[in-house]
């Protein structure tokens, strides 16, 4: 009998859903306070998952979740590249 492989589950700041945490994509912030992208999800930090949806993430940015997730002030460049992340199609990330 096989046993069957446990699939990692991470909420949605933004919708607030359990999704499997490849489906994604993971925001960020290092130990000198830099929020980026991790496009591995491997990098250190705190981090916060966003569903690959521009709702999501505009919801994200209106009600401060990502914010609060990173306990971090986040600049407008940030959502921007979030937003153009979004719209490329995940094969090319």
């Amino acid at each position: 009998m096989a046993a069957t492989k446990k699939i990692p589950m991470r909420m949605c700041v933004g919708c607030r859903e359990m999704r499997p945490k490849k489906e994604l994509i993971r925001v960020v912030r290092n130990s000198e306070g830099v929020v980026s992208i991790d496009a591995k999800g491997k990098a250190p930090g705190r981090g916060a998952y966003l569903c690959p949806e521009e709702a999501c993430m505009e919801r994200a940015f209106k009600t401060k979740a990502l914010e609060r997730a990173l306990e971090h002030k986040i600049e407008q460049a940030v959502f921007d590249k979030l937003r153009e992340s979004i719209t490329l199609p995940q094969a090319e990330q």
